[in-house]
């Protein structure tokens, strides 16, 4: 199948997902977590396929995520008729409660900190190339700093079962990790201008600002899932820092309420779409 057209708005950050089966599947996770999970966890194979063309992702690709997400055990499938419905597993309807929790509960800023760093500690030899990078890009995802060679710093205290699981699959189990106060030496706000790249962050902020300020696609669908899977990977990428090492003023504040106030627009109308297409025989 071809890829299908878009409308007279689409999607502006979708678009770097439209092809390959490694970008659907990522696509798919949103479509589960944003359509599949509120209303029963369960979809007919055809439902997924038009809300994929909708987004420009070819038939092939959606069904080979489909398959790909299965096969890891995050869905099953049964064979109803000449059909087929595939339905969450019980670890996905998990991971996906939880990334809800995190994704709808970011703000950009952490109001209730209490001045303590999780730090972890964990050096890997220049040979071991595949354990620096699974590090190294984790725990970015992850929100951490890096302030030094084999130091990573976050403000955030809830990121200790995650550490212990990238530590893990770098083979890394002698890596360290504390929960610490700062009691003096040198300025916090320099060592967090070191560790992470605000300006980066700012850049891609005000990118999401002006992909939803204005106008965007008339089909529910498509806004809904576009303005959910561009939000999802800012709770992992911004550390959620305290406001007082945050430029005045804070584009994530803004992108956060933007996000907010879309979503509480786009939700119901993408929502009713949705079981619409889970009607249809």
């Amino acid at each position: 199948m071809a890829e299908i057209s878009l409308g007279d708005h689409p999607p502006t950050l979708l678009r770097r997902h439209a092809a390959g089966t490694d970008s659907a599947r990522g696509v798919l996770f949103t479509v589960l977590g944003e359509l599949v999970l509120p209303t029963g966890g369960e979809a007919w194979t055809s439902a997924f396929i038009d809300v994929f063309g909708r987004l420009g992702v070819e038939e092939k690709a959606a069904r080979q995520a489909l398959m790909r997400t299965a096969a890891d055990n995050w869905l099953s499938s049964e064979r109803v008729g000449r059909r087929t419905v595939w339905r969450l597993t019980t670890a996905a309807e998990r991971l996906l409660r939880d990334g809800t929790e995190r994704i709808f509960g970011f703000t950009a800023v952490a109001a209730d900190w209490d001045g303590r760093w999780t730090i972890v500690i964990a050096r890997t030899p220049e040979t071991e190339r595949a354990a620096r990078h699974v590090l190294r890009t984790r725990l970015r995802w992850a929100g951490f700093g890096n302030v030094m060679p084999g130091v990573w710093l976050s403000p955030r205290r809830d990121r200790g079962d995650e550490v212990r699981q990238i530590l893990a699959e770098a083979g890394l189990p002698d890596g360290y990790l504390f929960t610490a106060e700062h009691e003096g030496g040198g300025s916090l706000a320099t060592m967090v201008g070191q560790a992470w790249d605000l300006d980066q962050l700012t850049r891609e902020y005000d990118e999401f600002i002006g992909a939803f300020s204005g106008e965007v696609s008339s089909d529910p669908l498509v806004r809904v899932i576009d303005l959910v899977h561009a939000w999802r990977r800012f709770p992992w990428i911004d550390p959620g820092l305290p406001a007082r090492f945050l430029p005045v003023p804070w584009r994530g504040t803004a992108a956060a309420d933007l996000f907010a106030r879309r979503h509480g627009e786009w939700a119901g109308p993408a929502t009713a779409a949705w079981k619409q297409l889970l009607a249809r025989v």
